[in-house]
């Protein structure tokens, strides 16, 4: 398959500007999809990012909320993990208009690894001005091992205003082993009031067993309003082994919907309370919330467990 990383960010080799280029990889006809989705809409009701519209143009009325089956059932084959059937009803939800379906099926392509096919498609939007992809372009390129490319299309995804890439950066950069830039990149997206980096950034500080200054972030960034943070103290309480602490912030960030709550407190509950049982109901809730690497994590627990995952 082509290198996404070819040309400018996310350019595809041989692509039309002016003719249907479908997702690599999924065996669809060309003229299945259009190749710009999101331009089939009008221009003042689907603005490219940055750009509201034409100028002068005088407003229409609210049109009505348009029909998207399609991009609805995609939905339900995503959240029933699917997600290779879900590519397929949302590539025809592209190609019949329905607004939300390139948004959903960026999320499909990566949610099903076919991350070719992703940075192939994305890589085209962005290079045509639709920047609110440029961050999903950034995992896929990661993914297949563009890791130049990668940290453009996060970088772009940051300074357009995706703060929550500086997430995917961080990662790319400490993969790359440029820990003390990864730990600047989540600085600042924690500085700038984004409750996943806080979590990141502690979590990178404690894999370096460098407690005080992970206690010292955790405490400093700790905000109920953003329930990621109190998940991080939570980590944070643990690695000074002030169990009790942590176990009352564990359950105040799964009552507040932090986003890895559940697979967070099974973790502590495994390594210091010993209590697989309770474990285990908190895993099988981080898989039905669709907590990131849940499915990983309750997987080597049934292998440590002597059962079949």
């Amino acid at each position: 398959e082509p290198s996404a990383a070819a040309g400018p960010v996310g350019a595809v080799p041989g692509a039309r500007a002016d003719g249907p280029v479908p997702p690599v990889g999924t065996g669809v006809v060309a003229d299945a999809v259009a190749a710009d989705p999101v331009a089939a809409q009008p221009l003042d009701a689907q603005p490219r990012d940055g750009h509201p519209g034409r100028a002068g143009a005088t407003q229409a009325p609210v049109a009505p909320p348009v029909a998207e089956p399609l991009t609805a059932q995609g939905r339900d084959l995503l959240n029933r993990d699917l997600a290779l059937d879900a590519v397929e009803v949302l590539r025809r939800a592209v190609a019949r208009g329905e607004p939300s379906a390139p948004d959903v099926l960026a999320d499909a392509y990566l949610d099903s690894g076919s991350f070719h096919a992703a940075a192939e498609w994305l890589g085209l939007l962005v290079e045509r001005g639709y920047l609110r992809f440029a961050g999903r372009l950034g995992i896929a390129l990661a993914e297949i091992g563009e890791r130049d490319a990668a940290e453009e299309a996060l970088r772009l995804a940051i300074a357009t205003g995706e703060t929550a890439a500086a997430n995917d950066l961080a990662i790319l950069l400490r993969d790359m082993g440029r820990d003390a830039e990864a730990v600047q990149v989540l600085t600042r997206a924690a500085d700038d009031g984004d409750g996943l980096a806080v979590d990141n950034l502690v979590s990178f500080l404690l894999d370096a067993d460098e407690l005080a200054p992970a206690v010292e972030a955790a405490e400093r960034y700790a905000d109920r309003a953003r329930p990621d943070t109190v998940v991080a103290l939570a980590d944070a309480r643990t690695a000074a082994r002030r169990d009790a602490e942590a176990e009352e912030l564990y359950r105040l960030a799964d009552e507040l919907g932090a986003l890895r709550a559940h697979t967070a407190y099974a973790t502590f509950l495994l390594a210091t309370r010993a209590d697989r049982v309770h474990a285990e109901q908190h895993l099988r809730e981080a898989r039905r919330h669709r907590e990131p690497a849940s499915a990983a994590a309750r997987g080597l627990f049934l292998v440590e467990d002597g059962r079949v995952a």
